[in-house]
């Protein structure tokens, strides 16, 4: 294996001035490659009654306090975005963070953001549907100064973007996508493919399971890749831990075993989710850091990596 990024989540919970602007700052001072945020109205419990902010916006401000880190969503999705006002607001973001914006980008679920503009939830095909037409209007828009599109779920008007992206020829995407559908999008628009792994293996809470269906889906990827004339090691493969059996937080020695084993698959990027007391992602920052400071550097001393990500 080459090479291993490690990155981070810091969910939108916090004023920017109680602990928000801190956060990020201290992701940059940590080493992370990217620090993203989650791109929701309002998630799950026990969030969905307590402070969440918007992503972008918060993104904003994150990019006025760091110079070197990069910045991104993991993930919009369509459920309450359209192409045409994302397309503007990413483009100012990418020019204010100076080409540090990465754009994770998802079909969306079926959780409150569903429902939150008042339309009934979109079933699974549906949401793939308006996701298969919703990535490529979004890469014509941040591609070129004009854009005109009618589509059966977003048009466009005579759209202008000037000057563009100050990432050339537009910021990059990483596709969220489990599903041949989706993994067709990831290999034609994409630079970058994320994954939480699969539903039914972190059913099992085994994480060989895990493990060996994250393989699978990366060999679907590959495929996808094949068929669309593009070779599959142009995308770079994210994993967003916190969803599957695995433990990477518990301890620097977990970290390092569960990296290896999933850099072997050909992940290329972690994501870990910074601690949270009280929640699904509570874990002791001391070891997050730790992690972060020292857990590429074990891999690589022992072997597993030949160079640390940059």
């Amino acid at each position: 294996m080459a090479s291993l990024r490690l990155s981070t989540v810091i969910l939108p919970v916090r004023r920017w001035a109680e602990g928000g602007r801190d956060r990020w700052q201290r992701a940059e001072e940590l080493g992370f490659h990217t620090a993203y945020t989650y791109d929701h109205l309002s998630w799950r419990v026990p969030f969905r009654d307590g402070p969440w902010f918007g992503a972008l916006p918060t993104l904003t401000a994150a990019a006025t306090t760091t110079e070197h880190i990069r910045l991104g969503t993991l993930v919009t999705s369509p459920n309450f975005r359209h192409p045409v006002t994302l397309a503007k607001e990413l483009l100012s973001l990418d020019d204010i963070s100076g080409g540090r914006i990465t754009l994770g980008i998802g079909a969306g679920g079926a959780g409150f953001d569903a429902t939150a503009l008042g339309q009934e939830a979109w079933t699974p095909k549906e949401r793939a549907d308006r996701f298969g037409e919703f990535v490529p209007l979004l890469d014509r828009l941040l591609s070129q100064d004009v854009t005109s599109f009618e589509g059966d779920f977003y048009s466009a008007h005579e759209v202008r973007n000037i000057p563009g992206c100050t990432q050339r020829p537009r910021l990059p995407f990483a596709v969220a996508a489990t599903g041949p559908r989706g993994f067709r999008l990831a290999a034609r628009h994409g630079q970058a493919w994320v994954t939480t792994g699969d539903p039914k293996a972190r059913e099992s809470g085994d994480p060989a399971d895990s493990l060996a269906a994250v393989g699978r889906q990366i060999d679907r990827l590959g495929q996808a890749c094949v068929a669309a004339g593009r070779d599959p090691a142009e995308l770079r493969k994210i994993l967003l831990t916190g969803f599957n059996p695995e433990r990477p937080l518990d301890s620097v020695s977990a970290f390092v075993d569960i990296a290896g084993a999933y850099a072997e698959l050909g992940i290329d990027e972690i994501v870990l989710h910074w601690p949270l007391p009280g929640t699904v992602f509570d874990a002791d920052e001391r070891v997050f850091e730790k992690i972060a400071l020292d857990g590429l550097a074990q891999l690589t001393q022992q072997g597993q990596l030949t160079e640390q990500g940059s």
